[in-house]
């Protein structure tokens, strides 16, 4: 608010900035009071950070500041020229949180924190402006308590809905300013104030790293916490967020350097080449321990899996997932004798950091299992947690014969058909059998049940019996990780909130466990949590980039996001990575027609019906055609009582079908199925109310008028 010249203070011979109050307002006694108002709050502060003003005076009336003439740019004009640096970045949103700091210690909140009002002078220096909307502990506030102050691009929810503000408001707004430094665009941005205030309430921006891959991943968590809807989940003071902002590397290359591992497939040597299961257990339970450790990046059994049986180099498998170290080993087992040979190997130089050699008998297999561990624990210079510690040195199964049954159960379960989990069922049967009640045991049967559901093979019964043996697990051990997990995803497809529960608490253990960041990326999706699901899909990618879930919840991220383009790519390479999946060539059948590339995708339903005729996924497929092609006696021909009773409990596979009787025009069909998929958790607003074209047909009907007002109640308070 006001008019700057440059100007040359005569008596002490130094070039100042004059600002004056706008002719057309030199009337406005508010006007004035707030101009006035803005040189208390800005003279109260000395900082490096904030503007000097020298004086407040009046000339003929005409009221004035003097304050520092900066020479530099504004950061608005900065930004215009394009994205900044990422040091550059976090340099000035530092400097500018110095001079926030400052104001905040003196009672002082800004309220009108954005590029426009931050200058940089030619040396680089950030300096805060216009203190005309701040709020004074010690002083009147000339704003109204209803009234909206500001400018809408960087207001706080809290501001925009003109509810009382404090100190947090700014941290809000500094972190839409460094959203725009880092990507060149507004966080919250629309033609309309209205819109954007709406968006500011109820959306969520894109991810940085949707802008510029380059951006550390920390650096985009730390801006997502900065402007979190709710100001109890922000950064509670201006300090904390300095201090994550001084604690960022500067640099991909920088951040790559958290130290991260790959442990192979342990090589089967045994006389009979008839012990991979054994080999593969021992591989498993390595990154199992290792997984336990906060600061070390372990990538994930499935994607260390895909290593089994090949000759590449140490350094290529290293590139491949993106990590500094390896670790190889052998496993040579004959009888009750076994010998364990392991190496860990820095990738970047190929130098052997320690290589040993254990022998002994069966029964010592847990103890050489930990020592190899710790070993590497110590020869990366990791310091272990005492839970940590304690988690190391825990073993879920004692005997032997029975750990073996429990390695050969989990081998088969990953086969993902059902005459192999029927053989795991079998074998962790056994197993209880040996040892009775045990938290291990039985969430390898809780997670067998619910695969072979998860396949299409059995129906609801069966997740009863997974969900019992997860009950009887944590009875034993109510922290047990692997049944949470199992738990999670029993709810995942009905009851996300429960479902992100369950998930959560074992990830506070195993903060790494790719089953459980797969599922709980999914419940985010579901309920249009979208930032949140990418900030997960971002970290399974790190540590299990090989494997299918991370690359299906990718593409998934940008289809429950209305990005079908986006989802074309990623469910495309999805494709291309697993042809023989029936979910991968569902996920990309369902995008391309979402893309109006109809050929194509009633090829591939053509072709699953040759190979997998009976599937739920097949027949989705062929409904989806049928919709598309407007065959509605076929379409009712497939809804056979089995195939109902699936969809109803999947909330996925219900939205699907409202989708295609929309196309049919069976609007009441298709709003029977719409709601199923409500009820089963699908909250996400903008997906069903605005975003997928499938729905279009059905929008006017009042039925589904008052089924959004449910939905968008539900996902306005679903809380991360």
């Amino acid at each position: 608010m006001g008019v700057v010249y440059k100007a040359e203070d005569t008596k002490l011979k130094r070039t100042v900035a004059l600002k004056f109050l706008p002719p057309e307002l030199t009337r406005d006694q508010q006007a004035k009071e707030r101009f006035i108002h803005e040189a208390q709050a800005s003279a109260a502060l000395d900082h490096p950070n904030i503007c000097t003003v020298h004086e407040i005076d009046e000339v003929e009336g005409k009221t004035f500041i003097s304050m520092a003439y900066i020479k530099g740019q504004s950061l608005k004009d900065k930004i215009a020229l394009g994205p900044l640096e990422i040091q550059e970045a976090i340099n000035v949103a530092t400097q500018a949180a110095e001079g926030i700091n400052e104001a905040h210690e003196k009672g002082i909140v800004h309220r009108d924190i954005k590029p426009a009002n931050i200058m940089l002078t030619d040396k680089g220096q950030a300096k805060i402006m216009d203190f005309g909307l701040a709020k004074l502990a010690w002083g009147i506030d000339l704003t109204k308590t209803a009234t909206i102050m500001g400018t809408v691009a960087y207001m706080s929810p809290e501001q925009a809905k003109g509810e009382k503000v404090d100190h947090r408001t700014d941290i809000w707004s500094l972190g839409c300013v460094l959203y725009e430094m880092l990507s060149g665009k507004k966080p919250f941005k629309s033609t309309h104030e209205q819109a954007a205030i709406y968006a500011i309430l109820h959306e969520e921006p894109e991810l940085l790293t949707s802008f510029r891959p380059d951006i550390p991943k920390s650096i985009e968590k730390s801006v997502m916490k900065a402007i979190q809807k709710d100001p109890s989940r922000r950064y509670q003071n201006i300090q904390e967020f300095i201090q994550e902002l001084t604690s960022i590397s500067s640099t991909t290359r920088e951040i790559s350097e958290e130290k991260s591992i790959v442990v192979l497939p342990f090589e089967d040597i045994s006389p009979g080449k008839d012990n991979e299961y054994f080999c593969d257990g021992m591989t498993e339970e390595i990154i199992t321990d290792l997984s336990h450790i906060h600061n070390l990046l372990v990538i994930s059994r499935s994607s260390a899996m895909t290593f089994k049986g090949t000759k590449g180099t140490i350094k290529e498998i290293a590139d491949k997932v993106n990590v500094q170290y390896v670790l190889e080993g052998s496993v040579r087992k004959a009888g009750n004798e076994i010998r364990i040979t392991a190496q860990l190997i820095d990738a970047k130089s190929d130098a052997h950091l320690w290589a040993e050699k254990y022998s002994g008998k069966l029964d010592d297999v847990f103890d050489i299992q930990e020592t190899v561990s710790r070993s590497i624990v110590e020869a990366l210079k990791l310091k272990l947690s005492p839970e940590e510690n304690r988690r190391m040195s825990e073993r879920p199964i004692e005997n032997v014969p029975a750990y073996e049954l429990y390695l050969k159960a989990y081998a088969e379960i990953f086969k993902f058909n059902e005459e192999a989990i029927d053989r795991a069922i079998r074998y962790l049967q056994n197993a209880l059998n040996i040892i009775g009640d045990n938290a291990l045991l039985h969430s390898g049967l809780a997670l067998a049940y619910w695969n072979l559901v998860n396949i299409g093979a059995k129906h609801e019964e069966y997740l009863v019996k997974a969900e019992e043996h997860v009950k009887k697990a944590l009875a034993i051990d109510p922290e047990f990780p692997k049944a949470h997990v199992v738990l999670g995803w029993i709810y995942c497809l009905g009851e996300p909130l429960k479902s992100a529960y369950h998930l959560k608490k074992a990830l506070e253990i195993t903060p790494d466990d790719s089953m459980a960041l797969a599922a709980l990326a999914v419940d985010y999706m579901c309920v249009g949590k979208i930032s949140a699901a990418a900030l997960i899909s971002d970290r399974l990618l790190e540590i299990d980039p090989l494997d299918f879930p991370p690359n299906y919840v990718r593409g998934a991220l940008h289809f429950y996001s209305g990005q079908y383009d986006k989802a074309l790519k990623a469910w495309n390479r999805l494709y291309e990575m697993y042809p023989e999946s029936a979910y991968s060539r569902w996920s990309y059948t369902l995008i391309l027609t979402y893309n109006n590339q109809f050929d194509e995708a009633f090829s591939i339903i053509d072709q699953s019906t040759k190979i997998e005729p009976g599937s739920v996924l097949t027949k989705l497929g062929l409904m989806l055609k049928y919709g598309l092609r407007g065959e509605k006696d076929k379409a009712f021909q497939e809804m056979t009582p089995d195939f109902q009773k699936t969809c109803q409990r999947d909330y996925s596979f219900s939205h699907h079908l409202a989708g295609v009787f929309a196309l049919l025009n069976e609007k009441q069909e298709a709003l029977k199925w719409l709601e199923s998929a409500v009820n089963c958790g699908l909250i996400n607003y903008h997906l069903l109310n605005e975003q997928d074209p499938f729905l279009e047909n059905i929008r006017g009907e009042e039925r589904f008028k008052k089924l959004m007002k449910r939905v968008k109640h539900e996902w306005e308070n679903f809380e991360v």
